[in-house]
């Protein structure tokens, strides 16, 4: 008889539970649909006033263009294929950029934690290096690398690889002490004690710094367009300001910031299924 009672109690303690995790679901799914609604109405309300303050002479309209002849230049550049290759070209940048900047930091904030002796030697230069303005080092990356594709991911090299390998590396140095002891106490190596412990504890900071580099890659690429390509949408950007087709400039944005938008959504799924099986 006490068997069944308590069958009965672990069998109804079990459906709460069950029921305890649909009710959390629903209103996670809910909060989930309230973000996307609010996003998508400021989105829409943006865009609203902007051509409503073209069309009625709040701003500018030589300048900043309206919503409805923007989307018709980018429109009639797709239709036309003109869109495709400057796309193509500044999208292969950036991704070059922001694959081989997180390896690279990530690398060398490993090997700058590995030796003590190395991280005191070269903290002082990657602070000045990180510090230094970027665009000023275009003409050196000109000159070393010639004015094109190399120049480019070079110039978007020098944005993401200090900045990820100091973010790293403070994770990697932020680490419990504590556990590193412990694992010491039973004979570890230093090997053992960074895949064990420092890479694992450090793991969701690696991944978020994927975010950041999606931001600095397009900032790089970009901004490497500016100085020396003849093509990708940071050359459309000059080439719009240079005939004074402000149309084309901030359709070029506009695209800049919708392609950068999915690109940080594919990062986003990318870390929660990566931390998922973690």
């Amino acid at each position: 008889m006490k068997r069944t009672e308590q069958a009965g109690v672990l069998a109804s303690r079990e459906l709460w539970l069950q029921q305890m995790h649909v009710d959390f679901k629903k209103t996670k799914q809910r909060r989930r649909n309230q973000v996307i609604a609010v996003r998508s109405s400021l989105l829409l309300l943006f865009f609203v006033l902007w051509e409503a303050g073209a069309r009625m002479g709040w701003i500018d309209e030589l300048l900043f263009s309206y919503p409805t002849k923007i989307f018709k230049q980018i429109w009639q550049d797709m239709i036309s294929g003109s869109l495709w290759p400057h796309l193509g070209m500044t999208v292969g940048e950036t991704a070059v950029g922001f694959v081989l900047g997180t390896l690279l930091g990530t690398l060398l904030a490993v090997i700058i934690w590995w030796s003590p002796f190395l991280s005191a030697v070269l903290d002082p230069f990657m602070v000045v290096f990180n510090s230094m303005p970027k665009v000023a080092l275009g003409p050196i990356f000109i000159v070393m690398f010639g004015a094109g594709f190399t120049a480019i991911v070079v110039t978007t090299l020098s944005i993401t690889v200090i900045i990820t390998t100091l973010v790293v590396y403070n994770s990697f140095c932020s680490v419990d002490p504590n556990l590193v002891k412990v694992v010491r106490s039973f004979g570890a190596s230093k090997v053992q004690v960074f895949f064990k412990v420092i890479l694992p504890a450090s793991f969701p900071t690696v991944v978020s710094t994927l975010k950041v580099n999606v931001g600095m890659s397009w900032v790089g690429v970009i901004v490497g367009e500016f100085l020396v390509a003849k093509s990708g949408l940071g050359y459309l950007i000059i080439y719009g300001f240079q005939v004074f087709n402000f149309t084309l400039v901030m359709s070029s944005l506009l695209i800049i910031a919708a392609v950068a938008t999915a690109m940080y959504q594919l990062v986003v799924y990318l870390e929660k299924r990566l931390l998922y099986r973690r």
